[in-house]
């Protein structure tokens, strides 16, 4: 998947913003005193604040599948073995660098040591590469050809001229939204669904801009739902991930908030997070004690990105100066993030 020129729009952003014109939304956003109990009807329960305080109801409801899991796991061992491993991977966004972790993943399969994760989540790009990684080796190749036989044209189309007087962005994402149909179908919406019953979770973050606030969305609860509803939705949640704002259009999504309709505003999950194993507050032993069991847990993170700062010598022009600061912005984030997680 070859964003091509997707930073070179970043830049261009910045500077558009500065000579934009505003338009007027027929939009009905949801009131700032209703954000908190907004919910996607028919599917209440499948998403949370990103940075709010962890919610033990949650945990309780998932806990006869968890405790089923880690039992199984400690009886397959000898007696007296250490106790049973838990494999979590995140995956960090990255627009172009997202084929590293494609490669990565198809690469550690090869080797023949890569681990089923119990939970994946998956932010921008990492969000794309999410669902297949959740689903194992068995769609490496799809995974592969996801990242590696489409070019810039068919993820974008540059939108420029109408993004800067007043569009919702300089590119239109209606390519990406296809080649997101064509992989996430049905039959690949029953397979997520299969191992969320397992036990296994798999986690998308977005942006809520109207709340400055992550969302993260359980992929895998949608998926259990296996209505059409539930397939357009899990296809938005991915879109929106991977909407970089001001690039792309938003994606809205249909919630319901004090018996009334309105529509959130989605985007790029990378806003907020680059890189995310829970929210806030989250502490792994709560869900040890909830079982009754000691679970050594292995925490593997692939960011799409390099760490190290680059020099580079830059020229005294407008887009070049501010698509070198977007790129210092995302990295150092990034940075931030891991080392929050850590």
């Amino acid at each position: 998947m070859r964003w091509g020129r997707v930073t070179h729009l970043f830049a261009l952003l910045a500077v558009a913003l500065l000579a934009g014109c505003a338009t007027a939304s027929d939009r009905l956003a949801v009131p700032a005193q209703l954000s908190g109990e907004a919910a996607v009807p028919g599917l209440a329960d499948v998403r949370v604040w990103g940075d709010a305080n962890f919610s033990h109801a949650l945990l309780q409801a998932e806990l006869p599948n968890l405790k089923a899991k880690y039992q199984e796991r400690a009886k397959a061992g000898p007696k007296g073995a250490e106790p049973p491993v838990s494999n979590l991977l995140a995956l960090s966004g990255g627009a172009d660098d997202g084929a590293f972790g494609a490669g990565l993943l198809v690469g550690w399969s090869e080797h023949g040591d890569r681990p089923e994760f119990d939970l994946v989540t998956g932010i921008s790009a990492g969000a794309l590469i999410a669902p297949f990684a959740f689903l194992g080796r068995a769609y490496d190749s799809q995974l592969a050809g996801l990242f590696t036989s489409y070019g810039a044209d068919q993820i974008y189309e540059s939108n420029i001229l109408s993004g800067i007087f007043g569009g919702k962005a300089l590119a239109n994402s209606k390519p990406l939204a296809k080649l997101i149909e064509t992989y996430v179908d049905a039959s690949f919406l029953r397979r997520v669904a299969e191992e969320r019953t397992k036990g296994r979770f798999l986690l998308v973050g977005t942006t809520n801009l109207d709340a400055q606030r992550p969302v993260y969305w359980d992929m895998g609860k949608i998926a259990q739902k296996g209505d059409n509803q539930a397939l357009e939705l899990f296809r938005h949640v991915l879109l929106a991930s991977a909407s970089i704002p001001g690039i792309f259009p938003p994606v809205l999504v249909q919630v319901e908030a004090g018996g009334q309709v309105y529509q959130e505003m989605h985007v790029d999950g990378g806003t907020t997070r680059e890189v995310f194993f829970t929210i806030a507050d989250f502490q792994f032993n709560d869900i040890d004690k909830a079982i009754g069991r000691k679970v050594q847990r292995r925490l593997w993170i692939i960011r799409n990105g390099k760490i190290e700062p680059e020099y580079k010598a830059m020229p005294e022009t407008t887009l070049a100066i501010a698509q070198r600061s977007l790129e210092t912005l995302t990295k150092s984030r990034g940075i931030g993030d891991l080392a929050r997680m850590y």
